[in-house]
C-alpha cells in the first residue's frame, strides 16, 4: 500500500519535518543494516512527502546520513554523561563511561559501524573524531585521574587516545563478530576495560615498557603490597 501523503505543512512546521526525516533515515538504517539501503526516495516515502523536500532540509543523501551520525553522537555525550554523574571516583567514571560506550554501540550497532567504523584516512575525520562526544569525555576522565595522581601529568591526549583505542576495540569486535564465544558481552567488555585502565595507570609515565620478565615482576610486586 503506498505512503500516506503528509499534509501541508505550516509555517514553523520545518523543524518538526527535519526531525521526523532524521527519524524516518535512523529507521531505515536500522531495520537495513546498511547505509547503502537508505535512499533520499524511501526516506521520503516514510515521511509521507515527496523527495525535493528533503532536499529541502539536506543537501543529498550523506548530508542527511551526516545529520544522522552527529545525532546519534549528541545521544551517546548524553549516556557517557549520565554514566560519569553516577560514578564516585574518576577511576570509577572511567569503567562506567567504557561500559556505557560499550552498551550504546551494542543497542544499536548498525548506527555505531555508521558512526565509528566507516573507513577513512581523511584529516578532516580525524578532527571529528578528536572533538566527538566519546573522545572529549575521555580526555577529561584522564585529566580528572592525573589530578588524583592515578595517571602522570602531562599532556591527557596520548592516555585518552589508548582508552578510546580500547573502549572501540571492544565495541567493534562485539558489533562485527557477535558470533564469537565472548560469554556476557557486557562482562567480557568489563573485565577488558577495567584491566586497561589499571594497565595505563601502571605504564602510563614509562618512557620504555618493560619486558615480560619485568613486567612479571612488578604485577608479582604490586599483588604482595
Amino acid at each position: 500500500m503506498a505512503q500516506e501523503r503528509r499534509r501541508r505543512s505550516k509555517r514553523g512546521d520545518g523543524d518538526r519535518l527535519g526531525a521526523d526525516i532524521l527519524d524516518a533515515a535512523t529507521e531505515l538504517l536500522v531495520e537495513t543494516g546498511s547505509a547503502e539501503a537508505v535512499s533520499i526516495r524511501g526516506v521520503a516515502q516514510r515521511v509521507g512527502v515527496t523527495p525535493p523536500s528533503i532536499y529541502l532540509h539536506y543537501a543529498d543523501k550523506n548530508a542527511l546520513l551526516t545529520a544522522v551520525v552527529a545525532r546519534y553522537l549528541g545521544q551517546l555525550d548524553d549516556a557517557l554523561t549520565e554514566a560519569e554523574a553516577a560514578a564516585p571516583t574518576p577511576l570509577d567514571a572511567a569503567r562506567a563511561q567504557g561500559l556505557a560506550y560499550v552498551r550504546f554501540a551494542l543497542r544499536t550497532p548498525e548506527l555505531y559501524r555508521l558512526a565509528a567504523m566507516t573507513p577513512s584516512d581523511s584529516a578532516s575525520d580525524v578532527d571529528v573524531v578528536l572533538n566527538a562526544a566519546a573522545f572529549t569525555h575521555l580526555e577529561q576522565n584522564v585529566r580528572d585521574l592525573q589530578a588524583e595522581g592515578y595517571y602522570p601529568p602531562g599532556d591527557p591526549q596520548p592516555i585518552a587516545l589508548r582508552m578510546l583505542a580500547v573502549v572501540h576495540g571492544v565495541a567493534s569486535l562485539l558489533v562485527a563478530k557477535p558470533f564469537l564465544p565472548w560469554g556476557d558481552p557486557l562482562d567480557y567488555a568489563d573485565r577488558v576495560i577495567s584491566g586497561a585502565c589499571l594497565g595505563i595507570a601502571l605504564t602510563a609515565g614509562m618512557s620504555e615498557l618493560p619486558d615480560g620478565a619485568e613486567a612479571l615482576r612488578l604485577v608479582r610486586a604490586l599483588r604482595e603490597r
